[in-house]
């Protein structure tokens, strides 16, 4: 996805979203804040939308989806501990920009989509780093890549499946969002004794994942 912005004007919007959106609400790691100064967000948005690529919302992408705000994707990363070498699977992986962060901070990235356009978009935008793609329906998981030390789901979702759990690592960690009636809430947890607990951590605005639904009668 092209950008008509400068490599300099996207360096200062890429400041601007640090210094106003990131540090000031508890994305503080240097590594975390290194990576998001130098991944080309508006390079995973249509061309047309790169001039509110770094505002302080969402992005609309096409085929139902959004890129989320940057505030959520640097909640994520924070919650998800990367570390050179973790094994990490992205559902709903979309055009790769956590993707890409997450390559930066040297994980071993499997990234999962199931919109043929969005793969596409994405397998582009993140060609020039160690990103394994994989096309198939969210809610499975990568079932062929598993185990994994963390398992991020860039979206809302009602119910986890009992496929993502399955394949991560005892003592992995899972982060997600949780749609709770009207609010939606980041979560996090860790994988002990083949279950996992999900506790929230920060009330956000995040978009919903096609595919995962609770069933009737279903809680967390």
């Amino acid at each position: 996805m092209a950008t008509k912005y400068s490599e300099a004007t996207a360096a200062e919007m890429r400041a601007a979203m640090i210094d106003s959106q990131l540090r000031t609400n508890d994305v503080i790691d240097p590594a975390i804040v290194a990576a998001m100064a130098r991944v080309a967000r508006e390079a995973h948005v249509p061309a047309a939308l790169a001039g509110v690529a770094y505002m302080d919302r969402p992005v609309s992408l096409g085929e139902g989806r959004v890129l989320n705000a940057p505030l959520v994707t640097g909640r994520m990363l924070v919650a998800a501990a990367a570390r050179p070498g973790m094994r990490l699977l992205i559902v709903g992986a979309a055009t790769g920009y956590a993707a890409a962060l997450f390559a930066a901070l040297g994980a071993e990235v499997h990234a999962l989509e199931e919109a043929p356009g969005l793969i596409a978009a994405g397998r582009a935008a993140t060609a020039a780093m160690a990103v394994n793609w994989i096309e198939g329906p969210l809610a499975a998981g990568a079932p062929d890549a598993a185990p994994f030390d963390c398992i991020v789901i860039d979206g809302a979702i009602e119910a986890l499946p009992d496929a993502l759990v399955a394949q991560l690592a005892e003592g992995g960690r899972l982060v997600a969002a949780r749609r709770e009636g009207a609010v939606t809430r980041l979560v996090q947890g860790v994988k002990a004794g083949g279950t996992i607990a999900l506790r929230s951590f920060a009330d956000m605005d995040v978009a919903p994942l096609p595919g995962f639904a609770a069933p009737a009668g279903f809680r967390f």
